[in-house]
C-alpha cells in the first residue's frame, strides 16, 4: 500500500518556478516540477486567465476539467504583462526564481523584456525554458505550434488506426504532453549543472522535435524500409499474438511476448496444443509471417471462453494480460485506489472534486497533491506580500489599475 509523502523529503523543495506558460505543454512541464516539490507560481492574465479555463467541463466559476488536469500543486497569480507595472513585477519575480518557463511566440518574450538574455542579467543562475512550435534555429521558428498540427506533420497520425484507415490522432494531446515531460527533464539537467557552474542555462524545446521523438521504433522502421510501416491498430507490428482480443463477453489484452509463452498459451490457455507443434507458429518471426492464418483461428478459439476464464488461465500460465476498461471504470477501479492515484479534495466553489495524483513515487512514498488546482489569482495577495514584500495598499492600487 502506498504512502503519501507529506512534504518532508520533496526533491525540489526550495526551488521556485515562475510559470509564464499557458495551455498544455508549458503547464505540464511546470506541474511535473511542482509535483516533485517546487514552488510553482503560475502567472495568468487578470481577465482571461489561462486559455484552458474555458476548455472542458466547468468546475466552479473559473476552473475546468482541462485546466485542472495540468495545474495541481501550483499557486496562481494574475498579472497584466502588457502593462509597465505588470512587467516590472514579473521581472522582480523572475529575479527571485530558479526557473522560468514560457511559451510565447518566438520573439514575444524578448519584446516584453522577459527573454532569457534580459532576465539572466538580473539573475545569472536562472534556468530559463522556452517552448515553441518549431526549433528556433530553423526557417519555421516563428510558426505557432499546435499539438494536432504537429501530430500530422511529424508522422504520428500515420501510425495510428487500422490498415486502410486514414490518419488518426491520439485521443489526448500527446505531443504537448511529451513536450512538457521532455522540457521538465532538460530543466532538471540544467538545475543539476548549475550546482557546479553557478550559471543558469537556456533550455529550448519545440513541439515538432518532441513529436518526432514519439515515432520511436516506428520511425526507425520507416527509415530502414524507405516508407511508412504498415498499420496494425491494436495489434503489434512485430509480435504475434499481441493486442486486444474478444472473449465471449468482452475485450481483453493478451501479450504473448516470447516462444515459451506461446507454447503455454496454446496448451494451457486455449486448449490447442497442435498449434504449439506447428512449424508455421514455432517462432515469433514465423508467427508474424503467418499472422493472417493464425489470428482468425485464434480469435475463434478465444470466443469460447469468458473474459474472467481467460484472465485466470493466462495469469496461471504467466502470460501478461488485462481487462480493457472504460476510462471511468479505470479511474474508479480498486487498482487505482490502491495505488493512491486519485486525490479527492473539497473545492470552495464546486464542492467535492477529484484530481489525479502525481505519478512519481520516491523511497516508497507517492509525491503528494499539496495544493489542488488553484482558482484564478487565488494566491496573488499571498505571493506579492511573501516574495516582493508589497503592502496591502500597494496591492489594492495594482488591483484598481487592472495590473493584477
Amino acid at each position: 500500500m502506498h504512502q503519501e509523502n507529506k512534504g518532508a523529503s520533496l526533491p525540489l523543495a526550495g526551488v521556485r518556478v515562475l510559470d509564464l506558460s499557458r495551455v498544455l505543454a508549458g503547464p505540464m512541464c511546470a506541474m511535473a516540477l511542482a509535483d516533485l516539490g517546487a514552488d510553482v507560481i503560475k502567472v495568468e492574465h487578470p481577465a482571461r486567465g489561462d486559455d484552458t479555463r474555458d476548455w472542458g467541463l466547468r468546475i466552479g466559476t473559473r476552473n475546468t476539467s482541462y485546466f485542472n488536469s495540468a495545474n495541481r500543486n501550483k499557486r496562481s497569480i494574475t498579472l497584466d504583462l502588457q502593462s509597465e507595472a505588470g512587467l516590472k513585477l514579473a521581472r522582480e519575480l523572475a529575479a527571485r526564481s530558479d526557473v522560468v518557463i514560457q511559451n510565447f511566440k518566438v520573439g514575444g518574450a524578448e519584446k516584453l523584456g522577459l527573454g532569457y538574455e534580459q532576465l539572466s542579467e538580473l539573475n545569472p543562475g536562472l534556468v530559463y525554458c522556452s517552448i515553441s512550435g518549431y526549433a528556433r534555429f530553423t526557417p519555421e521558428a516563428e510558426r505557432p505550434g499546435y499539438d494536432l498540427v504537429v501530430q500530422g506533420e511529424a508522422g504520428v497520425m500515420a501510425t495510428n488506426g487500422e490498415a486502410g484507415q486514414g490518419p488518426l490522432k491520439f485521443g489526448v494531446a500527446a505531443v504537448d504532453m511529451f513536450t512538457g515531460m521532455y522540457s521538465a527533464q532538460a530543466i532538471l539537467a540544467a538545475l543539476y549543472a548549475r550546482q557546479s557552474s553557478g550559471r543558469g542555462r537556456h533550455v529550448q524545446m519545440a513541439l515538432y522535435d518532441c513529436g518526432l521523438m514519439i515515432t520511436s521504433y516506428y520511425g526507425m522502421e520507416a527509415l530502414l524500409q524507405g516508407g511508412d510501416p504498415a498499420k496494425f491498430g491494436n495489434a503489434h507490428p512485430s509480435i504475434v499474438p499481441y493486442g486486444v482480443f474478444e472473449a465471449a463477453d468482452g475485450p481483453l489484452v493478451i501479450t504473448v511476448g516470447n516462444n515459451g509463452q506461446f507454447q503455454r498459451f496454446c496448451r494451457d490457455v486455449i486448449d490447442r496444443p497442435e498449434w504449439a507443434e506447428d512449424a508455421r507458429f514455432a517462432t515469433n518471426t514465423a508467427r508474424s509471417q503467418h499472422r493472417d492464418t493464425l489470428l482468425p483461428q485464434l480469435r475463434e478459439a478465444l470466443r469460447r471462453f469468458t473474459r474472467a476464464e481467460l484472465l485466470q488461465r493466462l495469469t496461471a500460465a504467466q502470460i501478461p494480460c488485462g481487462e480493457v476498461l472504460g476510462m471511468f471504470e479505470a479511474l474508479q477501479s480498486e487498482r487505482t485506489a490502491q495505488a493512491g492515484l486519485l486525490h479527492r479534495y473539497e473545492d470552495s466553489e464546486a464542492g467535492a472534486q477529484s484530481v489525479l495524483a502525481p505519478p512519481y513515487a520516491i523511497d516508497g512514498q507517492r509525491m503528494p497533491v499539496r495544493m489542488p488546482p488553484p482558482h484564478m489569482g487565488e494566491h496573488t495577495q499571498q505571493v506579492f506580500k511573501e516574495l516582493l514584500q508589497l503592502e496591502d495598499n500597494e496591492i489594492a492600487d495594482l488591483r484598481s489599475r487592472g495590473v493584477i
